[in-house]
């Protein structure tokens, strides 16, 4: 391995380990953790890249430090878990980016993960539908085996059988790959969250529409979301030992 290639890892493990300590720094653990966790992988990666003993140690040094600080953020993400008082909150500024379904959900998902319920009265319109779409497609990507996905909306009165339509081929679409959307309405449903079976809540205070119109077809930010503005919102995340099931719809 070449000494640029070196250079470039640690470079990364540095730009990983900045933002890990912001996120430590804003009360934002879990997240925090996850970048903690990539930046010790890349560190360790480059001190098995060089052969000097000196820079060896060097490398040693600072992963102990970050592997020490990561294992206290463990432990206090799960006395809190424990205690049941882990909140954390997040604010997404108008006309930021970086924050796709992927960005925003992958410190909470764990491969023990099979179960998501989605509660949102906004998965009506057509750029609603694909973003339901796209959150479900990054639940099939991640480090999980997904199971079941229940959804809690209301009804389109103005043009639901484009709904309709749309979330039955999605269900034949998710059956396919050995998963049950389980689809049920509501006339009164107005809160927006989803939980996990992990024991995650994850509140968005405008759902999954938290994205920006892209100003064309052809505008960067169309297809990668990563790179999409959002609007202003706010994101709580909370965790519970026991994760409530869906609510019974109410018409």
């Amino acid at each position: 391995m070449t000494e640029n290639h070196v250079s470039g890892m640690e470079a990364s493990a540095a730009s990983v380990l900045k933002r890990a300590v912001e996120l430590d720094q804003t009360g934002r653990f879990q997240e925090s953790l996850v970048c903690y966790q990539e930046g010790i992988q890349l560190l360790i990666d480059a001190m098995k890249a060089v052969k000097d003993e000196s820079k060896r140690g060097h490398y040693r040094e600072k992963i102990k430090g970050y592997m020490d600080r990561a294992e206290h953020i463990k432990s206090h993400v799960n006395q809190m878990k424990e205690d049941g008082k882990y909140h954390e909150q997040m604010k997404i500024s108008e006309d930021a980016t970086g924050y796709s379904y992927e960005a925003l959900f992958k410190p909470y998902i764990s491969s023990a993960f099979t179960e998501v319920w989605v509660e949102d009265p906004y998965i009506r319109h057509t750029h609603q539908l694909y973003n339901f779409l796209r959150f479900c497609e990054m639940l099939l990507k991640a480090p999980c085996t997904v199971k079941t996905i229940h959804l809690l909306t209301s009804q389109d009165e103005a043009n639901n059988s484009q709904q309709g339509s749309a979330l039955s081929e999605l269900k034949g679409s998710l059956s396919a790959e050995g998963v049950t959307l389980d689809l049920q309405y509501s006339s009164t449903i107005h809160d927006r969250e989803i939980r996990f079976d992990n024991g995650w809540i994850i509140k968005i205070g405008r759902g999954l529409d938290y994205f920006k119109r892209p100003k064309g077809r052809f505008s960067i930010g169309y297809c990668d979301y990563d790179l999409r503005q959002c609007q202003e919102t706010t994101v709580d995340i909370f965790h519970t030992k026991h994760t409530k099931t869906l609510k019974e719809p109410q018409n």
